[in-house]
């Protein structure tokens, strides 16, 4: 009976380390900037756009619905692009060296 209760807290002491225990290196992907978040952010608007479009000619959304989803879909990329175009004069890109 003791071996088996040995057996069984150190299976759970052992499932706990792998569960819980964090690596040494954590890879946390691509560091992000503001304006490659609002360039996936741009391109997901005008994707929303096209759908839009494509199920208001198949006759899925009503006239009305239409007009107001691509008001604020226009309005929002307008804003995008606004906000992108701030950002990269406000931070010009280096240029490469002439030889």
């Amino acid at each position: 009976m003791i071996f088996e209760w040995a057996c069984f807290v150190l299976l759970t002491a052992a499932a706990f380390v792998y569960i819980f225990a964090l690596p040494d290196k954590l890879y946390l992907g691509p560091v992000k900037t503001r304006t490659s978040y609002l360039r996936e952010r741009k391109d997901a608007v005008y994707e929303n756009l096209r759908d839009l479009n494509f199920e208001y000619s198949a006759g899925k959304v009503p006239d009305a619905d239409y007009q107001a989803l691509k008001s604020s879909l226009q309005d929002e990329a307008a804003a995008l692009l606004a906000e992108i175009s701030r950002l990269e004069s406000k931070s010009p890109t280096p240029r490469k060296a002439r030889s």
